[in-house]
């Protein structure tokens, strides 16, 4: 400990402690400053640089300690500069994506006195029905890992202490996206292994890699709901993982104790949530009443529980440098996008689209007749969820965006629908207006209101006006070009064969029409690919890539479908009936993790491991595999190359395949090259039932695919 924290935490009193330990609802108002005067310790973000300094004086002048102010705010995917969503950054397999995005949001939230950020959110996530998918790196807990430390680098600056580094916060602790029903807030049932095999593991690299905070999460998990799980909190988070940061409690998650059922009233929410490892309440009653009067004593939670959060604050606030400097230079603070960082943002979402179908109707051409229609034409909704209300608007559609990018095109620009409502009139006039044109470029997509937080849907299908509009244009013989612009991974089955081409924009932010107008010219080769997998049917959900094995798995390509059985469409298939599938659907999701076309083709030849045969003794040192990546076609590229590690033989039931590697290449049309994947121990063991990781020898698999065509290989570990 600093002499500085000991010296004030021994000069604090038990209310000015507490005061320490709370964020509060509180308007820019006199009742703030007042709050301040008292001790408050954390405020929200007054949305200025110059409001930010005042706060800060009173903090620093007017109170007997002086200790500056955390001042917060989610800063998700861009503080006036906004960038692809977190869901749309893992899609790009590059992580530098997402530390461009942090760096950028970073910088501008700095300059303006947000010193702390409510991102990222690590949650592995395998049920699209919840709307927080949009905020999550996906359902694969490699990729999430890569990009989550990234981001906490990026965000804090590597040391932290820089006037541009903000603290991070890792979100929300723990398996809150294993929500059951995909319903937002809703209870989460997991065995102790998934949940380390599965949940915690982006916890646990974010904490290694020295996140400043760690927020607590809204579900129950097990019967314990997560603001009052010592367990996790304290035995897990901080004594396992000798995490030494802040545990902030969510928006008045310490005070839903009570609706959850395990606390009497606020009080003893409170009291509980203290003793179970929260360091900061948000929300709920002052923890310090007016008249000076504390809601719990000392006699209600541990001093010494109380003195170590306080600590945990006052050392992030020592960290950031406010101490030393608790004031941003106004004079330069960033009110908006520079040119700068919109170029940031530009290449972000050039390198998110997912090509997900063309039977060559892409790359647009670059003249003739082309209809565009959709509520994605013209509406300028691309920052996605979880944007705050002072961000840099989007400045063009993509109607405008695509007459710049192709100027010698003959548009046609007309909706044809809304997001939610059309009527028949509309689509027979697309109808007519389709027939004039050689193509027809259908911009859809769920709006931003629908996804993120408290947004959960059941149906995870397009609105139905705009699927009439796909189908009306598809029944009229048109040739269609879909693009896509969600939140989450959507059911596309009732039209996705009937259209010649699918890009999937998710919302690509500031930027997003320009880059969607350079993806769809062919100007920008698609490189991007899934990182949640596609379901055919809602009823398919919670679907991921690496789901455990099954006692009877499917063994053909089709739905099994009895004679017998009346009433289903589909493939007549009876062999192999007594097997793991749904009567009514075709085996497997519509689109797989990893899943992503090109412009251009590319061939993975020469599968090679320095070692094929390996003892545990060797693994410290691991071995490599090798790989060599050809771009065969005309145009340049970016190819997305991902290592699948298979147990092909353990004591515990393991999943068909784990990601354990990628990397994105850009090839040059002709051009091939090397790539090296190491594998260590940490690849091929896996979590038992304890809490405890199994390196068990036998046969391994190892898998390189790149979205549309794989190699194999195996690896033996042997006793040592």
């Amino acid at each position: 400990m600093s002499a500085r924290i000991e010296s004030l935490l021994a000069r604090m009193t038990w209310e000015q402690k507490l005061m320490q330990l709370q964020i509060l609802w509180r308007p820019d108002t006199a009742e703030r400053g007042e709050l301040i005067r008292r001790g408050m310790g954390s405020t929200f973000w007054p949305q200025s640089a110059t409001k930010t300094n005042e706060m800060q004086r009173i903090a620093v002048d007017e109170t007997p300690l002086g200790i500056p102010l955390l001042v917060a705010l989610d800063v998700l995917h861009g503080q006036f500069t906004i960038f692809p969503t977190p869901l749309a950054q893992a899609a790009s397999f590059d992580p530098e994506v997402a530390a461009c995005d942090a760096r950028v949001s970073a910088a501008e939230a700095r300059s303006n006195g947000v010193n702390w950020t409510f991102s990222p959110m690590v949650d592995v996530v395998r049920d699209a029905r919840w709307g927080r998918v949009v905020e999550s790196f996906g359902e694969d807990v490699y990729l999430a890992s890569t990009f989550t430390v990234a981001k906490v680098a990026a965000y804090q600056d590597e040391a932290g202490a820089s006037s541009d580094g903000i603290a991070a916060c890792l979100k929300h602790f723990v398996a809150y996206g294993a929500a059951e029903a995909g319903r937002d807030y809703n209870t989460t049932d997991l065995s102790d292994r998934t949940l380390r095999e599965t949940y915690l593991e982006t916890f646990r690299v974010g904490v290694a890699q020295g996140a400043a905070s760690v927020m607590a999460s809204f579900n129950s998990l097990n019967g314990h709901p997560m603001h009052a799980n010592r367990a996790l909190l304290t035995g897990v988070l901080k004594d396992e993982w000798g995490f030494n940061g802040v545990v902030v409690g969510d928006a008045d998650g310490v005070a839903s104790l009570v609706e959850h059922g395990v606390a009497i009233d606020e009080r003893a929410a409170i009291a509980a949530a203290f003793d179970a490892g929260i360091d900061v309440v948000m929300g709920g009653s002052p923890l310090v009443g007016a008249d000076g009067v504390p809601v719990i004593a000392p006699e209600d939670v541990s001093a010494a529980r109380v003195d170590d959060a306080v600590r945990r604050v006052l050392r992030l606030k020592e960290r950031l440098g406010l101490f030393e400097q608790p004031y941003v230079d106004s004079s330069f603070a960033a009110a908006g996008s520079s040119d700068r960082h919109r170029a940031f943002a530009r290449l972000a979402a050039e390198r998110c689209a997912v090509l997900l179908t063309n039977n060559g109707a892409l790359p647009l051409p670059a003249s003739g007749r082309i209809l565009l229609a959709g509520p994605y034409a013209r509406s300028l909704d691309h920052l996605g969820a979880w944007v705050q209300h002072f961000a840099t608007p989007v400045g063009e559609t993509l109607a405008d965006a695509l007459r710049t990018e192709l100027p010698d095109v003959l548009w046609d620009v007309a909706d044809g629908t809304d997001f939610f409502e059309t009527t028949d009139a509309a689509l027979a006039e697309m109808v007519e207006r389709a027939s004039a044109a050689d193509l027809v470029v259908v911009a859809v997509g769920e709006p931003s209101r629908i996804s993120g937080e408290a947004s959960s849907r059941a149906d995870i299908s397009l609105p139905g006006a705009q699927r009439r509009l796909i189908h009306a244009l598809a029944d009229a013989g048109a040739r269609i070009v879909v693009v896509l612009a969600t939140g989450r991974a959507l059911v596309v089955e009732d039209w996705v064969e009937r259209v010649d081409a699918l890009l999937c924009v998710w919302h690509l932010g500031v930027e997003a029409p320009a880059a969607i107008a350079a993806t769809l010219s062919g100007r920008v080769n698609p490189g991007g690919r899934v990182p949640m997998t596609f379901p055919r049917a809602v009823g398919q959900v919670p679907i991921h890539y690496d789901h455990e094995r099954t006692a009877r798995p499917p063994r053909t390509g089709g739905a099994l479908l009895p004679e017998t059985i009346a009433g289903f469409t589909g493939p007549n298939n009876t062999d192999d009936y007594y097997t793991s599938k749904y009567l009514d659907l075709p085996l497997g999701p519509r689109f797989d993790f990893g899943h992503g076309l090109s412009y251009t083709t590319f061939e993975l030849d020469q599968l090679t491991v320095t070692r094929e045969t390996i003892t545990a003794r060797d693994l410290p040192n691991g071995v490599e595999v090798f790989v060599r990546a050809r771009n065969t076609g005309d145009r340049d590229g970016d190819v997305v190359i991902m290592l699948f590690v298979t147990d092909e033989v353990a004591s515990l039931t393991q999943p068909l395949r784990r990601l354990r590697g990628f990397r994105r290449v850009a090839l040059a049309a002709g051009e091939s090259t090397r790539v090296a994947f190491p594998l260590g121990a940490d690849d091929l063991a896996f979590w038992g039932d304890g809490a405890e990781r199994i390196l068990e020898p036998g046969d391994f698999t190892i898998t390189l695919g790149d979205g549309t065509s794989e190699l194999r290989t195996r690896l033996r570990l042997e006793e040592s």
